[in-house]
């Protein structure tokens, strides 16, 4: 496995030099990173993507990250040109390109450029590409504080017409319950599913605790099996916390002793009101205080 070696300024990249971005194989600056009005991936949403972070010059979880990626291209029938070892390669050129240690990935592969009308048959060949950028969701207030939220009347996404473990390049369901977030002055919402249990936030998912266990929905329940999700799952023990999988309805979101939400660019986040009822005593709470600890610890180990 490859890893980057630390320099002075890791974090950011130099300040004379444009971003760089690899394209199908060549890296070139922000600038010059573009994909034709014609690429179905701009077109229709057709593509799938990862979201994930490197952490002290290593991609964390890379072999779960390129598994979904693969797994998402393979059910929506798009065969990725490259190898997860080539997305690898690629992942670290881009990150020392730009001297980044410490940063967030954003790998993209679309249908390509064809014609007008979804059928794909003229996309003769998928466009690939990487980002890599420091990413900031929240500011360090809410880390500390909690976040308020809602809970959207946007439902998620069915199982039954498009599976929400696609990462697919269409995230039109998400963005407007983001957008009903944003309306009612908080930075998230929690969306349903059509059988009314509780999905994932708009682009993370989510944990409840109550006496001692924590709990988040099922993939049935339709969300994204996310690597954060699996790795909270793994890690909460350590917090002398048993974790489960079980649907979830809103009336469980309220009576919460302890709300969380979790993804691979925001990492752990509280959450202490929701619909403007205090979970808890309206702070932070010790297992979610405990988890976004070991977390941070974990991810930074390099294991």
């Amino acid at each position: 496995m490859s890893v980057l070696s630390p320099s002075p300024s890791a974090s950011t990249p130099a300040a004379h030099k444009s971003l760089q971005v690899w394209m199908d194989g060549k890296l070139v600056p922000k600038e010059n990173a573009t994909v034709s009005v014609f690429d179905h991936g701009l077109l229709y949403g057709d593509g799938v993507f990862e979201g994930i972070r490197i952490y002290n010059g290593r991609i964390y979880e890379s072999a779960a990250h390129l598994e979904r990626f693969y797994e998402s291209a393979k059910a929506i029938r798009l065969d990725i040109p490259i190898t997860p070892q080539q997305w690898e390669d690629a992942i670290y050129a881009t990150a020392k390109a730009n001297n980044f240690t410490d940063c967030y990935v954003r790998a993209v592969v679309t249908r390509g450029v064809g014609k007008l009308g979804i059928s794909p048959v003229n996309c003769e060949r998928p466009t690939c590409f990487v980002i890599c950028d420091v990413l900031e969701m929240y500011p360090k207030a809410i880390y500390e504080n909690g976040m308020p939220v809602i809970t959207a009347s946007t439902l998620r996404n069915s199982p039954m017409s498009l599976s929400p473990r696609i990462k697919s390049l269409n995230y039109l369901n998400n963005i407007l319950g983001k957008i009903e977030a944003l309306d009612a002055g908080v930075p998230e919402a929690i969306m349903l599913n059509a059988n009314g249990n509780v999905s994932e936030g708009t682009a993370m998912n989510l944990f409840a605790v109550k006496r001692g266990i924590a709990t988040t929905p099922p993939l049935t329940d339709g969300i994204l099996e996310g690597v954060t999700r699996n790795t909270v799952l793994r890690l909460l023990p350590q917090s002398g916390v048993t974790a489960r999988e079980a649907s979830l309805q809103k009336h469980d979101l309220y009576i919460a002793d302890e709300l969380f939400v979790c993804g691979t660019g925001a990492e752990v986040v509280p959450v202490t009101t929701v619909d403007k009822r205090a979970i808890g005593n309206g702070s932070v709470g010790p297992v979610t205080k405990k988890i976004m600890d070991i977390y941070a610890r974990h991810v930074r180990s390099g294991r």
